[in-house]
């Protein structure tokens, strides 16, 4: 894990979300305790637990973005999963576990894009080999009797077929053969057989797909390649090959116990309106929560590489609670989320930020998929002001949707230009004020056209 301080990650978080700095202040002090945590002696760690962060705000409004790019940050294996995907134990839908095997996978996801970096000058010289041997093929002849003319033929013939080889290893470097064509034996990719579905046994649903994916034989074919895609096809297979696969599995369940993160949105769905929960509904609500109270609280979890121990992980939980609040979680599961943090509504000043701050903001976006056509489009200050109002204007009169109204707006205001973009003689186009009323004010004047469009 990084060695970043709190106003470090809250610096690195401004450049992709706007405001929210309560949030950001607290996942960043949640983050460097975890950093903090690493350092102490092993039986120091045991007794200190992560606090978990609960955000309470409108969709929106960057709870998960928040999150997602704090994993990014700090390379640490993340997850996002929602509360109402998950049903009690021994009814039909996914477990709870099942969020813990699909951070154990992300964790080797990670591990591996590391341990290939460091395999890959090893896993290159391979495939140089490989090409080689298929671009100049060495002919299998009788070993000759020492001191006759035969061996002193196959001397000859070693020492051509070298420099022949040595010559067509610079060729190959400089990318003078990408478009000479080689014959490769691949293996054909196998559409995974379903045993268990939709049961709760997602698990036992992947270790039986394996099982049969061990029984059935590989099917290859030969394929005819050029040498650029069969570096591509090789390089990936090498790599593979020089993989500990058993040392990735270990160094992932470790990663993923000291370092993961899990985004559990949603969480609001599954809070119950009254005391005891006597409906149905209330009742598989409180089943879930009861089912979510180990796992958060610290549970060994079993996976197809290995056991998990949940004591570590970080959870953070997230949801709009306009029906319910937090109080309404089973007790248990409220003292579990120490820290709560209320993210803030929208502005227009926090729109017109979102359209021009972040370093991938949504207006960047656009002129660079415009820009393939030739189009360069350029946005002005009114104009911003301007969509920005729109923006915060329909969230007040209809659903409030937070940031992602820009979107359905500025897909609507350039629907035109990209869809005449490739075939227009235009190249320069400004975005400003009147432009935008034009293209947006009939349906934001008609409340009814705006909730279907808008």
């Amino acid at each position: 894990m990084r060695n970043m301080t709190p106003r470090q990650i809250v610096a690195e978080l401004d450049q992709h979300i706007v405001g929210q700095d309560k949030a950001k202040r607290a996942v960043a002090i949640a983050l460097r305790n975890r950093w903090r945590w690493q350092q102490l002696p092993e039986d120091d760690r045991r007794e200190i637990t992560p606090k978990n962060i609960i955000m309470i705000g409108p969709t929106g409004v960057g709870k998960t973005e928040i999150t997602r790019r704090l994993a990014k940050l700090i390379g640490s294996p993340f997850v996002k999963v929602e509360a109402t995907r998950f049903t009690e134990v021994g009814y039909v839908g996914r477990d709870v576990e099942s969020m813990i095997r699909e951070l154990v996978d992300a964790a080797i996801n990670l591990v591996k894009q590391k341990r290939r970096g460091e395999v890959e000058t090893d896993a290159v010289k391979n495939v140089e080999e490989r090409l080689l041997d298929l671009l100049v093929p060495h002919e299998p002849r009788p070993i000759p009797i020492e001191g006759t003319a035969d061996a002193q033929e196959a001397d000859d013939h070693e020492a051509r077929h070298a420099r022949t080889r040595e010559k067509f290893r610079q060729m190959l470097r400089s990318g003078a053969l990408d478009e000479r064509q080689v014959e490769l034996t691949i293996a054909q990719r196998k559409m995974p057989m379903q045993v268990f579905s939709n049961m709760g046994l997602e698990q036992m649903d992947t270790d039986f797909q394996q099982m049969f994916e061990r029984l059935i034989p590989k099917q290859t074919k030969d394929r005819k390649v050029t040498v650029k895609e069969a570096k591509r096809i090789l390089l990936e297979q090498e790599t593979e090959a020089l993989l500990d696969k058993d040392a990735i599995h270990d160094e992932a369940l470790q990663l993923a116990e000291s370092s993961g993160i899990v985004f559990l949105d949603e969480i609001d769905k599954i809070c119950t309106s009254g005391e005891g929960g006597r409906g149905s509904t209330d009742v598989s609500r409180q089943g879930v929560q009861r089912d979510l109270l180990p796992i958060v609280e610290g549970a060994t979890v079993n996976t197809r590489y290995g056991s998990l121990k949940t004591d570590h992980i970080l959870f953070i939980a997230a949801g709009a609670f306009h029906s319910s609040r937090p109080a309404d979680l089973m007790p248990e599961l409220q003292g579990r989320f120490p820290i709560r943090v209320e993210l803030d509504e929208l502005t227009r000043f926090d729109f017109l930020r979102i359209l021009t701050e972040p370093s991938a903001s949504i207006t960047r976006q656009y002129q660079q998929l415009l820009g393939v056509d030739g189009m360069q489009i350029t946005f002005t200050e009114e104009g911003l002001e301007e969509i920005a109002e729109v923006a915060w204007r329909v969230n007040q009169s209809t659903q409030n949707i937070g940031a992602r109204r820009l979107h359905t707006i500025m897909e609507r205001l350039l629907e035109r230009l990209s869809f005449e973009g490739p075939d227009s003689t235009v190249t320069s186009i400004e975005i400003d004020r009147p432009f935008v009323k034009r293209q947006l004010e009939e349906i934001s004047r008609d409340e009814d056209l705006s909730k279907f469009i808008l």
